[in-house]
């Protein structure tokens, strides 16, 4: 699937949490948040797009996810937090090259007319929050677990994953079938991923030694060497160029949402545009990390997932920009659900986990806060069915919210923007009221009142807000007619 990441180290972040975020940029799939319990992983998994079934270990842990309501093409988990504070996201589409998959070919299943499996696939994005969240206590043990499967069932798709813990960001990208290779995201930095392959540095010694900040397959050495794989001519390793694309669709669907990633984050510390600049939107070599020039904050990580070159003459929306959707937006209108997943090391373990969720194209949705640990969450984020409700559905708000501010968009983003600020200010409002009644009481329920509260504010500023949006987009209906008109 076509998403784009985020990653925020600790030392770059607002607050001192880790951040990881993804647009689950689907096909218009119908999303949902729950809560997975132990009683409810099974001992045995079987993929639908793989056909292959695995072993489950014992004593998984309870986690959150974001699946699909229709299971007709599997679960599709997108995100998560366990119990242990650990948070996975997965997967973000990335790519690869002829020379790579030909030395190591994906592993797809061979089904027959009749739908008769004659060979088994290997594991994909349908499949890895299951197989991995459950059974981790860290970032590391998670790129560890999924090293393994990956080794052993293999992949029919590349995919770049990231986890996170309280001290910790990992992100791990798959090579071919089979292999993979894995990067510390450094505490003062954030990470940049389009679509793409993006790991653009990688210590080799420390990946098959010491493994301190960089982890890969046992044997990526030979694998490089014997399929002669390393294209660099400065004895530098950078892997982008040895395991990526290197392909003109890059230049009009991946990098430009690296450049205004970038752009947003490090206005200064780079020339963007103009002529001779640094970077620009199709360049091949923009850094996969960064310190940014002052620390990110949530609402930062949620503008810029929402984003489609603002201020630039690439965005779609400008009346005047002569280059207005030439390039493939961040904020995009098939995105099913969007979780920015932050563990705050600052507070009681019971408490650190927070994601905030967002459903729907992201130009025109909001994100609101819901603690983790939890047995399960409130209806309104939970209870998506596949018939519309806007009524009763958080997701079927903001997609309706976001179909017809698209079409209305002067008109409609003034109300947008209240929208988004509104809840924005009562999801810290809340989160500061709970963390301190929390923190006199130690009573888990309060969180599960927390969630209420925050599923109470959501709806009442949601349908507030398709209102005003069904009231601007009605005003510009093109079968309008008044006698003054004549």
């Amino acid at each position: 699937m076509a998403c784009t990441t985020i990653l925020v180290g600790k030392k770059a972040s607002y607050d001192g949490s880790t951040l990881i975020a993804r647009n689950d940029d689907g096909f218009f799939d119908e999303k949902k948040l729950v809560v997975v319990d132990p009683s409810k992983q099974g001992k045995k998994y079987k993929s639908k797009i793989g056909r292959l079934e695995i072993e489950l270990p014992d004593n998984p842990l309870r986690y959150t996810a974001t699946p699909s309501v229709n299971p007709s093409h599997g679960i599709w988990a997108a995100n998560g937090i366990n119990s242990k504070n650990v948070a996975m996201t997965a997967t973000e589409t990335i790519t690869s090259n002829p020379l790579v998959l030909g030395a190591d070919p994906y592993v797809k299943p061979d089904i027959d007319k009749k739908g008769k499996v004659k060979k088994v696939g290997g594991i994909g994005e349908e499949d890895l929050v299951v197989l991995v969240l459950p059974y981790i206590n860290s970032a590391r043990e998670g790129v560890i677990r999924l090293g393994e499967l990956l080794e052993k069932y293999g992949t029919y798709e590349p995919n770049g994953i990231a986890f996170s813990d309280e001290n910790e960001i990992w992100w791990l990208e798959t090579i071919g079938g089979h292999h993979y290779i894995a990067r510390r995201v450094k505490d003062e930095e954030y990470v940049i991923m389009p679509n793409q392959f993006g790991i653009d540095r990688f210590d080799l010694e420390d990946g098959l030694g010491a493994q301190k900040e960089h982890i890969c397959s046992k044997d990526l050495r030979e694998f490089i060497e014997n399929n002669h794989l390393d294209l660099n001519l400065n004895g530098v390793f950078n892997p982008r160029l040895v395991f990526g694309s290197h392909s003109d669709a890059d230049h009009v669907y991946n990098t430009p949402r690296a450049w205004f990633m970038a752009r947003y984050f490090n206005p200064r510390t780079y020339k963007w545009d103009g002529d001779n600049p640094d970077y620009g939107p199709e360049s091949d070599d923009i850094p996969w990390s960064l310190v940014p020039e002052h620390k990110i904050t949530v609402e930062e990580v949620k503008y810029i997932l929402s984003s489609y070159y603002q201020g630039t003459p690439y965005n779609p929306f400008s009346k005047v920009a002569e280059k207005r959707g030439i390039y493939r937006p961040i904020g995009i209108s098939r995105t099913g659900v969007m979780e920015i997943l932050q563990i705050r090391p600052y507070v009681d373990d019971a408490i650190k986990a927070v994601g905030w969720l967002s459903f729907g194209s992201n130009p025109f949705n909001a994100s609101v806060p819901l603690y983790a640990n939890v047995p399960s969450f409130p209806k309104y984020f939970s209870g998506t069915t596949l018939e519309i409700d806007s009524l009763n559905s958080y997701f079927w708000a903001s997609r309706l919210i976001g179909v017809m501010a698209d079409q209305n968009y002067g008109a409609c983003i003034q109300h947008i923007e209240r929208y988004q600020a509104a809840l924005s200010n009562k999801g810290h409002e809340l989160l500061n009221k709970y963390d301190a009644e929390f923190a006199s009481s130690k009573d888990l329920k309060v969180l599960d009142k927390a969630n209420e509260e925050v599923a109470k504010v959501t709806k009442e500023e949601t349908l507030k807000a398709l209102k005003n949006v069904t009231m601007e987009t009605s005003k510009a209906m093109k079968c309008g007619y008044s006698r003054s008109d004549n």
